[in-house]
C-alpha cells in the first residue's frame, strides 16, 4: 500500500469561521460539519484537487499553545498553486491574510510568496510561469 498523504488538520478556536475563510479564499468545499462524541466541532473540507483539510476545535479540557506562522522546525508551511501571485496576494489580504515574505523568484519560471492566514497558519503561494 502506498503512503499517500491523507489530510491536513488545522486546529482553530472557531472552526466554522476558519473553514468559511478557506472556502472563500481557495474554493474549498465543506463536506461535513459535526460535533464529535468527544465534544469538539469537526469540519472536513476538500480542496479543488481533492486534498482533505480538517478543521477542528480543541476537545473540551484540551489546552493549546498559540499558533505561530514564523519560520520553525517541524511543519513549517504548506503550498498552494496560484495562477496570478500578485492578484492572489491582494485578494487574500482583503480576506485578512498577512504577507510575510514578498514575492520572489525561486527559479526562472517559479515565483513564490509566503502569507499568514487564519489561526496563524503559514502558506506558500506558488506561481509557475509557462
Amino acid at each position: 500500500m502506498p503512503f499517500n498523504i491523507n489530510h491536513i488538520h488545522i486546529k482553530s478556536v472557531d472552526p466554522k469561521k476558519t473553514a468559511d475563510w478557506w472556502v472563500e479564499a481557495f474554493n474549498f468545499t465543506i463536506e461535513s460539519d459535526v460535533i464529535r462524541d468527544v465534544g469538539d466541532r469537526f469540519i472536513t473540507c476538500t480542496s479543488e484537487n481533492n486534498i482533505i483539510v480538517r478543521i477542528s476545535e480543541p476537545v473540551p479540557g484540551q489546552e493549546f499553545n498559540q499558533g505561530d506562522a514564523g519560520l520553525k522546525f517541524g511543519l513549517e508551511h504548506f503550498g498552494l498553486d496560484s495562477s496570478d501571485l500578485d492578484t492572489d496576494i491582494v485578494r487574500l489580504e482583503k480576506l485578512g491574510a498577512t504577507l510575510l515574505e514578498s514575492p520572489r523568484n525561486a527559479s526562472a519560471k517559479v515565483r513564490v510568496a509566503f502569507m499568514e492566514v487564519p489561526e496563524k497558519v503559514r502558506i506558500e503561494l506558488i506561481e509557475v510561469k509557462s
